[in-house]
């Protein structure tokens, strides 16, 4: 395996802008592109102060979670599909490509995004976007409490994409990278799966409350990063703009956390690039191939867990019905997750 030089990341901490006060989808595409070129030139300023300051090149930016449009809000998914919901091969990503070939680093960012074989859907997506302008993974988040998921849809989304394009780990110049959405970083499965077909990195794009105290976030961080020894690069907003919830409501605390846990920089408040440091990626590789009590990652018997993990909790295809897709509204979710908590009490497991 080819040695990766030492480099920079950064977790970006950035003011997100809703597009529900845009009005129409022409005036939030408008704005979206706008907000990508402003990010654009708050990298670049990034880029000189961290090689300045630390040496090492930037080689990794994430940016926080929904940046370009917010959350939906009261905005049905069809009608927020249509508005704001990106495309593969659009403009923005075009943006974002451009943005990253200028700039000679990879891009980590989130967006809602349509799919052509799910029309009126979309899927919340983390992607990586490379030096060369290209996409070089695209995860659809897997555990969402109010929008559509792959496991909505779960025999169709198989039947295109398999098991690699749920998963999807880029084997990179910097390292084997993958990505974990917002809340996601709640649940050690999502982590561990992506950690079992290589990854070393995970990119982590958050919308979160911020806190002095630890928060359920920060734990997780630095238990999934240590569990499967991983990096993790977390990028949380810097309050959302747009909407009537006070600004800083989801702000602070983007982090590096480094594979054993440790937090090597975090954010305080506000817009900044603070939350940076050196990623070795070799250190990594070499505390993955040492037996030892702290290799984790070699050390699970996941047979034990194989028959208590088939007993389903969400049910897979809850969208498809006669074989043929439906767009729910949104209070379909929590019908869902009331019907699961009903049927795991009348059967004396909560």
């Amino acid at each position: 395996m080819t040695s990766v030089p030492l480099y920079a990341a950064v977790a970006m901490q950035l003011t997100a802008q809703s597009v529900e006060p845009a009005a129409d989808r022409a005036a939030a595409r408008a704005q979206m592109l706008a907000q990508i070129a402003r990010v654009q030139a708050q990298i670049l300023q990034a880029k000189v102060f961290i090689e300045q300051y630390g040496g090492s090149p930037l080689r990794l930016v994430v940016l926080p979670e929904y940046l370009f449009t917010s959350y939906p809000g009261r905005i049905g998914i069809a009608e927020f599909a249509d508005k704001a919901a990106i495309a593969e091969g659009g403009p923005e990503y075009e943006a974002l490509g451009a943005a990253a070939m200028a700039l000679g680093l990879f891009i980590a960012g989130n967006a809602y995004e349509t799919d052509a074989h799910f029309p009126g859907l979309y899927f919340q997506t983390s992607f990586i976007v490379a030096p060369s302008g290209a996409v070089v993974l695209r995860y659809r988040r897997l555990n969402s409490m109010y929008a559509v998921t792959p496991h909505d849809v779960w025999s169709r989304y198989l039947d295109i994409y398999g098991e690699a394009g749920v998963f999807p780990v880029a084997d990179t110049d910097i390292g084997r990278l993958a990505a974990i959405a917002s809340e996601e970083i709640l649940y050690p499965e999502i982590a561990r799966a992506h950690a079992l077909r290589g990854a070393e990195l995970f990119v982590h794009c958050s919308s979160e409350i911020g806190s002095p105290n630890l928060t359920h976030k920060q734990l997780a961080r630095r238990a999934r990063a240590f569990e499967n020894l991983a990096y993790v690069v977390s990028a949380n907003t810097a309050g959302i703009a747009g909407t009537a919830m006070p600004l800083a409501s989801a702000d602070g605390n983007s982090a590096l956390i480094d594979w054993k846990g440790n937090v090597l920089a975090e954010s305080n408040s506000g817009e900044t690039f603070t939350a940076f440091g050196d990623v070795d990626i070799d250190a990594v590789r070499r505390a993955r191939r040492k037996p030892g009590m702290t290799n984790y990652l070699s050390r699970q018997r996941l047979e034990l867990f194989a028959g208590t993990y088939a007993g389903q909790v969400q049910p897979a295809d809850s969208l498809i019905h006669d074989g043929q897709i439906t767009t729910p509204d949104r209070s379909h979710f929590q019908r869902l997750q009331a019907n699961v908590i009903e049927r795991l009490a009348e059967s004396g497991l909560i």
